[in-house]
């Protein structure tokens, strides 16, 4: 029997040890919010943090089994990376058997110049620079590596600090870039289940690489003292009394009853 390469026996934890959990929730998030179709050409956007390269793993196998025909390019924002970070995502896109795309940018160099709201601004700016690169491959959608967690605390930053119910869609239509689409493939899949794919595999990503940022490190071991991550902390905390609570929190989405809503709006109008 072939001994199995670096790239397969990491593949095969996905549809082995983390079938149920990671696997059979990305593939059932694609089919319930119709994120894919035929002859779809997705720009799988990868930041080389675990979230992204692990999208990028579950794409790369959901195209080999695919039933009907799509098209995956694997492409790399460069907002101005140290040379080690760059290497770094190289060295996993290596492992992993990512074909990437790598293009340049001048995020982090513009962002540098504002004292005003820098991340939202890198976060903007990113998004754009994404959909046009994706735009000038012949793509017709971007993927997000944005996973369970992160719609669940959506939710609640959204709540606590912008006084509005509202959370990250599993997909949008792009408002300046016609005929463009934003997927989110991951969209059920939670990150426990990524953080223990990444150390059962033991890899290591990049988790934050901007010049900025304070208490960031170059490794995805690290944290910050960032909203999310205090939203993060207080669901820690009630899920010891309340284990099911991330599971309601989305649930909630789906069960929305109007008649108990004081207003709302929708496309912006009341």
């Amino acid at each position: 029997m072939d001994r199995l390469t670096d790239t397969q026996r990491i593949e095969r934890t996905i549809h082995v040890k983390y079938r149920k959990t990671i696997w059979r929730p990305f593939v059932g998030g694609i089919k319930k919010y119709g994120l894919i179709c035929e002859n779809d050409r997705i720009a799988c956007c990868i930041s080389g943090g675990k979230d992204s390269m692990l999208m990028a793993l579950l794409l790369k196998n959901l195209h080999r089994f695919s039933t009907f025909p799509f098209e995956l390019t694997y492409i790399v924002m460069n907002p101005g990376y140290s040379a080690d970070v760059l290497e770094k995502i190289r060295e996993n896109a290596r492992i992993l058997d990512i074909p990437i795309h790598i293009f340049d940018s001048n995020i982090f160099e513009v962002v540098g110049q504002t004292d005003r709201s820098p991340c939202y601004l890198c976060a903007k700016m990113r998004r754009g620079f994404l959909y046009s690169e994706a735009q000038r491959l012949g793509c017709n959608k971007i993927a997000l590596g944005h996973h369970f967690n992160d719609v669940v605390e959506t939710v609640l930053m959204s709540l606590f600090y912008g006084g509005k119910f509202q959370t990250m869609m599993p997909k949008l239509n792009s408002k300046n870039y016609p005929e463009m689409q934003l997927i989110r493939p991951m969209y059920r899949v939670p990150e426990d289940e990524i953080l223990a794919w990444k150390h059962f595999n033991q890899l290591e990503f990049i988790k934050c690489a901007c010049p900025l940022a304070e208490n960031c490190t170059i490794w995805d071991d690290g944290g910050t003292g960032s909203k999310r991550q205090e939203t993060k902390a207080l669901l820690k905390r009630l899920k010891r009394t309340n284990p099911s609570i991330e599971k309601n929190i989305m649930n909630s989405l789906h069960n929305v009853n109007l008649s108990t809503i004081i207003s709302f709006n929708r496309a912006g109008k009341t």
